[in-house]
């Protein structure tokens, strides 16, 4: 665990043999990866937040040196293989069976029984991002993989809905194709008083050809901030 008096690394270990970075950290990384530089990519334009007194941290805070940090989460077999899975087990879904589905989730995010939102949080890929998250101490908020057609396959939270096929999240990047990077306005948060990104990324098939899916990494702004001082 880091000292009391230093700052947290961006991203890397924090606990001796805890997987993270797609690497086993043997202890705390050091240091801060100073951000500075911007980067191209397609990155939405930023809101007012009418009341705030605060202004959002830039967006060039995440650049290509954070980009690849969150790409080395996702390299990983785990998440390879939940897609290769679930690509086959959906691959034949028309429109009508994906829309079923996400009515399924919002449904069940109201009822006492949640046995589709059960299944999907208990699985390993959600296990491994529950993980990442957490030993991100506050940098990541929220993280989850989608498949060809946009439907989840792992979260580390409860997201709204179960298909992402109608959002900038997958419309940005796997359509787009290996390589694609679409980062989101930031939003306030008012309960934490901070700012967040969604910085969405498409994830390359097994033989890196086609994007097989994508994840969305929210990230807390604020603390990205306040680790790249």
């Amino acid at each position: 665990m880091c000292a009391p008096s230093a700052r947290p690394p961006l991203l890397g270990g924090f606990v001796k043999g805890i997987w993270v970075m797609g690497t086993w950290a043997r202890k705390p990384l050091q240091g801060v990866v100073a951000m500075a530089a911007t980067v191209p990519l397609a990155v939405a334009g930023l809101p007012s937040a009418a009341g705030v007194a605060s202004t959002p941290p830039p967006l060039s805070l995440i650049d290509d040196v954070f980009i690849a940090k969150l790409r080395a989460v996702v390299e990983t077999d785990i998440v390879r293989l939940s897609l290769v899975d679930q690509n086959r087990r959906y691959g034949d879904l028309d429109q009508e069976d994906i829309i079923a589905l996400d009515e399924r989730w919002r449904s069940e995010r109201e009822a006492p029984k949640k046995p589709m939102i059960a299944a999907t949080l208990s699985n390993p890929l959600s296990a491994y991002l529950t993980r990442i998250q957490a030993h991100s101490i506050g940098l990541f908020t929220e993280i989850f993989v989608m498949d060809a057609k946009g439907l989840n396959v792992g979260q580390s939270n409860i997201t709204s809905d179960y298909w992402q096929g109608d959002e900038a999240k997958w419309q940005k990047t796997v359509p787009a194709g290996v390589g694609a990077v679409f980062v989101d306005a930031a939003e306030y948060h008012d309960a934490s008083d901070t700012w967040r990104a969604q910085v969405n990324l498409a994830i390359a098939d097994e033989n890196g050809r086609k994007a097989a899916g994508a994840v969305t990494f929210e990230v807390n702004l604020t603390e990205l901030a306040r680790r790249s001082r």
